[in-house]
């Protein structure tokens, strides 16, 4: 597999140079290829870890060449979204809230058990990451609680502030902001003399380039389609 990869932040980097040989080119405004099109070497697959603003370019890359594409990228908008999606017509694309394997088991976790735990226990989603970190609450807050919504119909609460009691029927999101904090995520199951946490905590960003690496690869043995993590781990499992 040889890999672009799109951004050059230091998760762009990072990814860069855990591909090692099987990275062809890196495109960024830092870098000679600003753009996909500037791109000459032969390469099977794009990674994208940059930020939204270079969706266009990828997706009008990627409409003239099906080229087979992994968006990291987080804090999309929904027509955004949606674009992605249409993409996947033409090319294979996933696209990941999450690249670490263990948040993506900690999701098929909630799944299971939040229909067997939402009539006697409240759930609250907690995240902490770095204080750069733009967005809140994070891609993968936002995975879990899609997980948790799925299953109950419950509404989304965020960052609750002054007097507001706590409906039944809801599910409480907290972002936290601060220090290196690479990423954690907590769902809480929170019942009468007991509480049950499933935890994931994150001590470097080489989890989350070696799962877009492992993503890529698999990716590129696929058909058109949209595609996310789970699939990788647990299609025809």
């Amino acid at each position: 597999m040889k890999a672009v990869v799109v951004g050059y932040g230091a998760m762009g980097k990072l990814l860069a140079s855990t591909l090692g040989a099987e990275l062809a080119s890196v495109v960024a405004i830092e870098c000679e290829n600003k753009k996909l099109d500037d791109v000459k070497e032969d390469f099977d697959v794009i990674i994208d870890f940059s930020n939204p603003a270079n969706l266009d370019m990828i997706i009008d890359y990627v409409k003239k060449t099906s080229k087979p594409v992994v968006f990291a990228t987080t804090g999309y908008t929904d027509e955004q979204n949606k674009k992605i999606e249409e993409l996947a017509k033409v090319a294979p694309v996933l696209k990941s809230a999450n690249f670490s394997l263990g948040v993506i088991l900690l999701n098929r976790l909630v799944k299971e058990i939040t229909p067997i735990l939402k009539d006697q226990y409240d759930i609250e989603v907690i995240e902490a990451h770095h204080n750069k970190k733009k967005d809140a609450p994070s891609g993968t807050a936002k995975m879990l609680v899609k997980s948790i919504v799925d299953a109950t119909g419950y509404t989304v609460n965020e960052g609750r502030s002054g007097i507001c009691p706590r409906d039944k029927k809801e599910v409480g999101v907290s972002a936290i902001r601060g220090g290196t904090i690479v990423g954690e995520h907590d769902v809480m199951y929170c019942g009468e003399d007991e509480v049950l946490t499933l935890k994931h905590e994150a001590f470097s960003k080489k989890i989350f380039a070696n799962g877009a690496i492992l993503a890529a690869r698999w990716l590129c043995n696929q058909k058109n389609g949209f595609y996310d993590m789970e699939d990788v781990l647990f299609k025809n499992k």
